[in-house]
């Protein structure tokens, strides 16, 4: 009886040793927690002599580039942040608890830097990480991914083969350099070429990201910053094959309309269905090419001025026809085209018309004659006739004088809308050359 009231017994101080053991109060990761927030004051900076400024140690990787808003002038990216600095109050000896050499605090119960970017225009978009690492000899760790919406000076004249450069810069709020000072925790040649976090499937490429430090005066006092450069290029394949091949075949048709006839009324309907076809591809153009305030790309231009040349083109052709094809004058009139240099081809068939016009009233002449014994009469008659030959040679000649005028206008668009084109073209190569150096 006595010897299993025993037994019992000491299964229960077995069962109560064992649980007190396994205890959380009775591990060392508890104990060591405990001391170090214990007296911890996060408001005072974790320095034993006040006159010591705390370094903090920056890096930045860029994993994306999100977007790009030309119209409002603001870069998306996609990067991870990492600030290391010491802090004194937070060190302890390894041997004394267990050979810990790291643990992981809240964020919230020690002394972290005020860093901001400068560049911010929306709120910080990042995971909620509310750990940080501090190893024994005090250096504190906190790394977290953000979601960067930034200010970025954006140039699209070159679009598609645009390069752009935005920075990134932090510095302290309130701390000036005799207080926080910035350093960086990798070379800047590390970090200008590290691209191996970068995923490379977007619209645009990482080509570097330099770095560079210096003091930013004020009037409160001087403070430390550093500034990342992140330099990006676009991939221009796809507008390539979208906007500026598509733009070169509808100049060489437009280009191809002046070898018609000038006096042919087809080139109207052709130019009209050229111009139909500029106003479609502007329209889905449109939200192909990026829209900027500050600049217009080369490719918006250069449609303007096709645009305005097809219209010119398109009048000067109205206004031509306009004189062959007059409803108050007949006859068989002849093609012709100026691009041969054939600017009196019309000259003849005004002369034959004028002199078809004589012997029609050389005969009615006649006939009057015939009839009438008069010599005022005739007189009368003969002078009528003059002057109607006069006034319709004058009328034939400014006629002649105005269809030399436009064709010469039309030999102008012609040659400009030919330099334009090698202008564009040699322009589209330089854009490109100079994308491939960088």
């Amino acid at each position: 009886m006595w010897a299993s009231v025993m037994a019992s017994l000491w299964a229960c101080i077995l069962v109560a040793v064992a649980t007190d053991t396994h205890h959380p109060r009775n591990s060392a990761l508890y104990h060591l927690s405990k001391q170090l927030l214990q007296k911890y004051h996060k408001e005072v900076r974790p320095v034993y002599n006040w006159t010591k400024a705390t370094t903090v140690y920056l890096d930045l990787f860029v994993h994306a580039i999100l977007d790009v808003d030309a119209e409002n002038q603001i870069l998306k990216t996609s990067v991870w942040y990492r600030e290391v600095w010491n802090d004194e109050f937070l060190s302890w000896n390894s041997s004394t608890f267990d050979e810990i050499r790291e643990i992981s605090l809240p964020l919230s119960a020690i002394w972290a830097p005020d860093i901001i970017m400068n560049e911010f225009v929306d709120i910080e978009r990042s995971p909620d990480l509310p750990y940080v690492y501090v190893n024994s000899s005090g250096t504190i760790e906190n790394s977290k991914p953000i979601r960067v919406v930034s200010a970025c000076s954006l140039e699209t004249y070159a679009f598609p083969f645009d390069v752009q450069n935005c920075s990134l810069t932090f510095n302290s709020i309130l701390h000036t350099v005799e207080d926080v000072d910035l350093a960086f925790l990798r070379s800047p040649e590390d970090i200008k070429h590290d691209k191996k976090a970068y995923l490379n499937d977007s619209e645009w490429e990482l080509l570097s990201v330099s770095s560079a430090y210096s003091i930013l005066q004020s009037s409160t006092g001087e403070f430390a910053q550093i500034q990342f450069n992140v330099v990006i290029r676009r991939h221009p394949l796809v507008y390539v094959v979208k906007l500026l091949i598509p733009s070169i075949f509808l100049m060489l048709v437009d280009l191809g309309s002046f070898y018609l006839p000038l006096n042919c009324r087809a080139r109207i309907v052709f130019k009209t269905s050229v111009l139909v076809g500029y106003t479609v591809f502007r329209v889905n153009m449109s939200n192909q090419v990026p829209r900027s305030a500050g600049s217009t790309p080369l490719i918006g231009y250069f449609f303007t001025i096709c645009m305005a040349f097809l219209v010119l083109s398109l009048a000067k052709s109205i206004v031509l026809v306009r004189f062959l094809h007059s409803e108050q004058r007949g006859g068989q009139e002849q093609p012709f085209s100026c691009l041969r240099g054939d600017t009196n081809a019309d000259g003849p068939r005004v002369k034959a018309r004028a002199q078809g016009a004589a012997v029609t009233e050389s005969s009615l002449y006649g006939e009057h004659l015939a009839q009438s014994g008069s010599l005022k009469e005739v007189w009368a008659q003969l002078r009528s006739i003059s002057n109607y030959l006069q006034t319709q040679e004058q009328t034939d000649q400014q006629e002649v004088e105005w269809l030399e005028l436009l064709c010469r206008f039309d030999q102008l668009l012609f040659r400009s809308y030919v330099f334009m084109l090698g202008l564009y073209t040699i322009t589209l190569c330089s854009l490109w050359a100079l994308w491939g150096s960088v």
